[in-house]
């Protein structure tokens, strides 16, 4: 048995949770503190990455960036790859495990609070279950380390003992009855009432983008359905069990399943329950932190100016322990194992020892943020000032304003997309995302900011007393050295801060007409045209031609014969891009198809060029600078596109059906749009040797994005409101392209490629295409 100071000397450490917060800063400590310690880790491949691979990335994080400084990247990585073994698997999947291991430290968790019942049960539970299984199938007979949650107590309050939990729940059963509740949500999901609501929402939604996409958020809102339920699932029984959520609720039975596996089994025993793990104090570094933690999304969230206020009482205890005292806990407990057969349970937090009440953590956020506040647009962020007057009066005021916000939003929907109105919707997006983050937030931190729990730590201070008092200062754990203001001013808001400031003082894009364009001859730029490239829709099209070739004696009866047709034409539009398209053309019914080819080169062509957006002509010709290929794709009649053909290296349109040079309304082939055109987009790139990665896209309607999102740069232009939220939520660029009408200079150039018709491949070389005009019958 070892002794305490000691170094591990030739000791097999198995360590789980490896890639995780405290398993990677275990890992750093053994490295660096325990130079003749065995190592091997757990590590499941992930993707392309194999364990192996993981592990080599891993070793080059921050948190092991003293230590190899100290010695030298190649010692370091000599070292790494005589210690540490790499098992390749998964808890619930467990590997082969080495029979010689001296201590095995568990920290593999899923630490969030409000997962599915079943994944909390696969990971917490099931990762236990592995572990000594494996241990057993090996003959191994360690002493381990399981690290659990000081919440695991449930809810309760006053002082809770370092002793195992006093619960009679049935884990085995609760497993399996978590694992049930996905099969018969499984099942429910699949109730033809469910299933016809859900389809009927996503036709609603995504209707106009086409029958992939409805049936694709059809199937994606069903596994929704089973994921909301059974969160909410977790949710209730582990509060009707007397735990705060799913994640302490699991963490409490994998502590019972470690004892009724392990340590009635006659093996020693350790559970180490640490409270809100934090930034570093002091190593390997000040405020070393590995992502957000439990506590930081609501620190930023302050920051940002998100929370008005917040249902926290001002004397609960916020129990907070730097990552680095954690770690010296463990490798602590490591030094010195209980006698065979023995256990014993340690609370790793400052509550008890050096309390932290709620109001002076808001004391010291608020001052941090006043100091040092986070930028935005237009200066800096003004953090709000928090009355803390408890749940009641937050809970109401959080609705109130959520009422108002879905109010305007359901307003927003039905007004035409402007640039005013995109600043509205701009602005009710942020009041969304700001009362999406307050609703979560409350929902998950209200036991933990409400808490009247204190903790007792007396076996941790014993614990670390156990370590020889001139190591305490680096290998120590006595949480009574903290000054919390020091702390938290000085070492954790702004680690915490770092990667938020950085992110925000990234200049604003502007977006403009042209962008940064990478110089490439395998990139496609296509752009839609009626509100994208051309300020000018069918309809208006239609009533220019009707007045230039009608008779005025005509005039009355096709107005009102379109405006009865009009809400149907508005419906259709507003269901499928093709319906209306297909609808409408129909009015062109027994035209001769002569008189339209020579207004199309005449008054009408003239017209047409007129409103074409000078944005788009810039933009155009900057991806034409680049080299990249330049496409037009519409719905509309080739015939009325021929005056632009010139501004595009090749312009794919739809052509309609003639009958002795008349048309008849009917279109020779679908219109191009929505999946359709997603489907032409893929088999054009593919035949010209186009990189749709590298390509560029230009809409205007919802139903743009079946074909924009397989582009490498997708873009919004004057976008209606569906496509305007999908852009916000993707990322997208958006463009508010001019209006102002250009000059008809470009009508007598030449083009380089004419309207193509569908009905020769539009993929054809070329070479093969002496004159467009000629091999279109133009």
């Amino acid at each position: 048995m070892t002794t305490p100071g000691s170094t591990l000397s030739d000791a097999h450490v198995l360590l789980t949770g490896a890639t995780g917060f405290v398993g990677q800063a275990v890992l750093e400590r053994l490295l660096s503190g325990h130079p003749d310690t065995r190592i091997s880790v757990i590590i499941r491949p992930k993707g392309s990455l194999t364990a192996e691979d993981r592990l080599a990335k891993l070793l080059r994080k921050p948190v092991f960036r003293t230590w190899r400084r100290s010695i030298g990247a190649a010692e370091a990585d000599r070292i790494a790859r005589e210690r540490i073994a790499v098992i390749a698997g998964d808890l619930t999947d467990m590997p082969e495990l080495p029979a010689d291991l001296h201590t095995v430290i568990h920290g593999a968790s899923a630490v969030k609070f409000d997962p599915p019942i079943d994944e909390a049960f696969d990971t917490n539970v099931g990762g236990a279950l592995g572990l000594y299984g494996g241990l057993r199938a090996a003959g191994a007979t360690p002493h381990v380390i399981h690290v659990s949650t000081a919440y695991v107590g449930g809810l309760r309050k006053g002082i809770t003992p370092e002793q195992s939990l006093n619960h009679d729940v049935d884990w085995r059963a609760e497993a399996e009855m978590a694992h049930t509740a996905r099969r018969s949500l499984e099942l429910a999901s699949r109730d033809p009432v469910v299933l016809r609501q859900l389809l009927d929402q996503a036709r609603a939604e995504h209707g106009k983008v086409g029958p992939q996409a409805v049936t694709n958020a059809a199937e994606q809102a069903r596994q929704e359905w089973v994921n909301e339920r059974l969160i909410d699932q977790g949710r209730l029984r582990a509060e009707t069990l007397g735990w705060t959520d799913v994640y302490t609720f699991t963490k409490a039975l994998a502590e019972r399943a470690a004892e009724d596996l392990w340590y009635r089994e006659g093996q020693r025993l350790s559970v180490l329950r640490p409270t809100i793990i934090e930034s570093a104090l002091r190593h390997p570094f000040p405020g070393w932190i590995d992502g957000f933690k439990v506590a930081d999304p609501l620190i930023l969230a302050y920051g940002r100016g998100q929370l008005p206020d917040f249902p926290a009482l001002p004397d609960s205890i916020l129990d907070i322990i730097p990552v680095d005292f954690v770690v010296n806990a463990i490798i602590a407990a490591a030094l010195t194992p209980p006698e065979p057969a023995g256990r014993r349970y340690f609370h790793l937090g400052s509550g008890a020892s050096n309390p932290l009440a709620f109001h002076e953590m808001y004391q010291n956020v608020r001052e941090f943020f006043v100091n040092s506040p986070l930028p935005k647009d237009d200066g800096h962020v003004q953090v709000p000032s928090w009355r803390l007057a408890g749940g009641p009066r937050v809970d109401r005021a959080m609705r109130q304003r959520e009422a108002l916000v879905t109010s305007a939003d359901w307003l927003l929907t039905r007004l035409p997309m402007t640039t005013r109105s995109r600043g509205w919707a701009d602005k009710v997006h942020s009041l969304q995302r700001d009362l999406r983050s307050l609703r979560k937030l409350t929902d998950l931190y209200r036991p933990y900011v409400q808490t009247e729990i204190v903790f007792d730590d007396a076996r941790a201070r014993e614990l670390h007393r156990s370590i020889p008092e001139p190591e305490r200062g680096h290998r120590g754990f006595d949480v009574t050295e903290i000054d919390w203001r020091h702390y938290l001013q000085e070492v954790h808001f702004p680690a915490v801060t770092s990667l938020s400031r950085a992110f925000v003082n990234r200049p604003a894009s502007r977006p403009q007409p042209t962008r940064m364009l990478s110089v490439r001859s395998d990139a496609l730029a296509v752009f839609d045209l009626e509100g994208t490239v051309l300020d000018w829709n069918l309809i208006e099209q239609y009533l220019w031609l009707c007045r230039s070739m009608a008779p005025m004696s005509r005039w009355p009866r096709e107005l009102g014969s379109l405006a009865v047709s009009l809400p149907g034409y508005v419906r259709s539009e507003l269901r499928n891009r093709g319906e209306f398209i297909r609808a409408f053309t129909r009015r062109y019914e027994g035209l001769p198809a002569s008189e339209i080819q020579r207004q199309a080169q005449g008054a009408f062509g003239r017209a047409l060029r007129q409103r074409v957006l000078p944005d788009a002509v810039a933009c155009a010709q900057a991806h034409r600078a680049a080299g990249h290929h330049t496409v037009l794709v519409t719905g509309s009649i080739d015939v009325l596109v021929e005056p632009i053909a010139h501004l595009f290296d090749d312009v794919i349109a739809g052509r309609m059906h003639q009958n002795d040079g008349v048309l008849t309304g009917y279109l020779d082939a679908p219109p191009l749009v929505d999946e359709a055109r997603a489907a032409w987009l893929v088999q054009y790139a593919d035949h010209h040797g186009m990189d749709l990665r590298h390509s560029y896209g230009y809409g205007d309607s919802h139903a743009d994005v079946a074909w924009l999102q397989l582009l490498g740069h997708p873009a919004a232009v004057n976008p209606d409101s569906k496509l305007y939220r999908h852009a916000r939520r993707q990322s997208w660029t958006v463009f508010d392209w001019g209006r102002t009408a250009i000059t008809d200079r470009h009508a007598g150039q030449t083009p380089r490629r004419s309207v193509g018709s569908r009905k020769k491949a539009p993929w054809t070389d070329r070479g093969d295409e002496t004159d467009d005009r000629t091999s279109h019958g133009f």
